[in-house]
């Protein structure tokens, strides 16, 4: 783990130890903090036999493909997260109770030079009527369709997003 703390936030003391990859406790006044795995969605839109994926805007991995979604808030179900996420990103108000859940894959993601590690949970939503207009976002770059047998892995910005998708392609299950 890159060590987030140079200082203790308690005593300032830069006598700190670095345990379990998620540890940090200053031995000079026994301050623990636990950096834990942070939550995030991912939701695969299918709109007749393509699914969307965003560009990226900014970095990590700015300019590759990305699903839509993002970080659970604290006091958030992953569901309203979900919806939450797709109207920031896409600017679609969505229905909760039509979100399927797949499966979850861990991730890393790096973040103003921290390693965040993330627990990322991946939700079909199946819409044949769905559109999409054209937006300004900070966070986007645009957006593509595709058929879930046409996606190159190798341009997606994260593992847990390859390896979800792979597992559907390889599996050739109709999402």
């Amino acid at each position: 783990m890159q060590p987030i703390f140079k200082y203790c936030p308690n005593c300032q003391s830069s006598d700190l130890n670095f345990s379990n990859g998620n540890k940090i406790y200053c031995s000079n006044c026994d301050f623990e903090y636990y950096h834990n795995t942070a939550g995030a969605v991912a939701v695969i839109i299918q709109k007749n036999d393509e699914i969307l994926l965003t560009v990226r805007n900014k970095d990590p991995k700015k300019g590759f493909l990305d699903l839509a979604g993002g970080f659970v808030d604290p006091a958030e179900t992953v569901e309203h997260s979900c919806a939450r996420e797709l109207e920031e990103e896409l600017k679609i108000v969505i229905d909760k109770s039509k979100l399927k859940y797949i499966n979850s894959n861990p991730n890393t993601y790096v973040y103003k030079d921290i390693l965040y590690n993330t627990i990322d949970l991946f939700f079909l939503y199946r819409d044949d009527h769905l559109i999409i207009e054209d937006f300004d976002s900070l966070e986007l770059n645009g957006f593509v369709w595709k058929k879930l047998e046409s996606i190159n892995l190798d341009e997606l910005a994260f593992e847990s997003q390859k390896k979800t998708l792979s597992m559907l392609i390889n599996k050739k299950r109709n999402i």
